[in-house]
C-alpha cells in the first residue's frame, strides 16, 4: 500500500512540475505594461538635459534649486512678465556661503552658462551665510524669490538695474525699497581675504564692480532673477511644477518619451 501511496505521490509531482515549467515564460516575453509616460516626468528629462547641457553641477549649483528657478522662469513667461525675445535666467543661491561664486547667469535658448560670480546679501541677512530674510523698507535684508530685471539707471552706486518683485509679501517691495543689482568694490576675492566673507548690500543682489556692466547688460530688459534661500514660510505660485510641465513639454515629444 505504501508504495502505491509512494508512486501516485511521486505521479502527481512530476505533473505538477511539468506544468510549472510549461506555463512559465521568460520576463522578455510577457506582456508587461509600458512604463507610464507622465508630463511630470517629461519635464524632470528636460530640466535634466539643460542642467547638465550647462555643466551646471561643475559650477556648484544644485539641480533642486535649478528646477525651481526654472520653473518660475516658465511660469512668468507664460503670463507675460518675461521677454519674448531673451531666454536669460539668473539664480541667486543665498543657502550658499558668500565666498563661494553663488550666481549664475544661463541662456536657455543655447543651454549655456554665460556667468558664474559672487553675489553680495543683506547687512541684517546675516555675516557669511543669509539666515534672515525681508521685504520691509529699511530692514537691509535680502528678500527670496522671483524677480523680473526692469530699467537701468545711474544711481549713487553708478549703473544699475531695477528690480519688479514677482512674490506677493516677500519681495514685492523691492522697487519702493530700491533693490537693485549694481556693482560693489565689497563683492571681490580682496574682501574675502580681508573679512573672510565678502561685504555685505543694504538688501541688493551686489555684484563684483568689473561684471556689473557685463550683468547688467545681459539680464536687464524683463529676465528673470531667482534668489534662493532656506526659509520655512516662502511660497510662490510660480513653483508649480505641473503647469510648467504643461507648458513646455508636449507628451508628443518624442525624443524624450524615448529617454524613458
Amino acid at each position: 500500500m505504501r508504495k502505491y501511496l509512494l508512486g501516485g505521490a511521486g505521479i502527481t509531482f512530476s505533473i505538477l512540475a511539468l506544468t510549472i515549467i510549461i506555463s512559465w515564460i521568460p520576463c522578455s516575453n510577457r506582456n508587461l505594461p509600458d512604463k507610464v509616460v507622465t508630463q511630470d516626468s517629461l519635464y524632470n528629462l528636460h530640466v535634466n538635459k539643460i542642467y547638465h547641457a550647462a555643466h551646471l553641477e561643475q559650477t556648484g549649483l544644485s539641480p533642486q534649486v535649478f528646477e525651481k528657478a526654472l520653473t518660475g522662469f516658465y511660469n512668468l513667461k507664460n503670463v507675460g512678465k518675461v521677454s519674448s525675445e531673451k531666454s536669460i535666467l539668473t539664480i541667486a543661491d543665498f543657502d550658499q556661503n558668500s565666498t563661494k561664486k553663488r550666481l549664475w547667469i544661463i541662456d536657455l535658448s543655447t543651454d549655456s552658462l554665460l556667468l558664474n560670480t559672487w553675489v553680495a546679501h543683506g547687512q541684517r541677512s546675516g555675516d557669511d551665510l543669509a539666515t534672515r530674510f525681508s521685504d520691509v523698507t529699511d530692514s537691509y535684508e535680502s528678500s527670496l524669490g522671483f524677480y523680473v530685471t526692469a530699467e537701468v539707471y545711474k544711481g549713487k552706486h553708478g549703473r544699475s538695474l531695477r528690480l519688479d518683485g514677482m512674490d506677493e509679501g516677500y519681495n514685492s517691495n523691492a522697487r519702493k525699497r530700491s533693490i537693485v543689482v549694481h556693482g560693489a568694490p565689497y563683492v571681490s576675492q580682496g574682501t574675502i581675504n580681508e573679512l573672510g566673507r565678502l561685504g555685505r548690500s543694504q538688501g541688493c543682489p551686489a555684484v563684483p564692480a568689473e561684471l556689473s556692466d557685463k550683468v547688467i547688460n545681459t539680464i536687464e530688459g524683463k529676465t528673470v532673477i531667482f534668489i534662493n534661500g532656506t526659509h520655512q514660510s516662502y511660497f510662490s505660485k510660480y513653483l508649480d511644477v505641473h503647469l510648467a510641465a504643461n507648458i513646455v513639454v508636449p507628451m508628443q515629444d518624442s525624443s524624450l518619451i524615448a529617454r524613458i
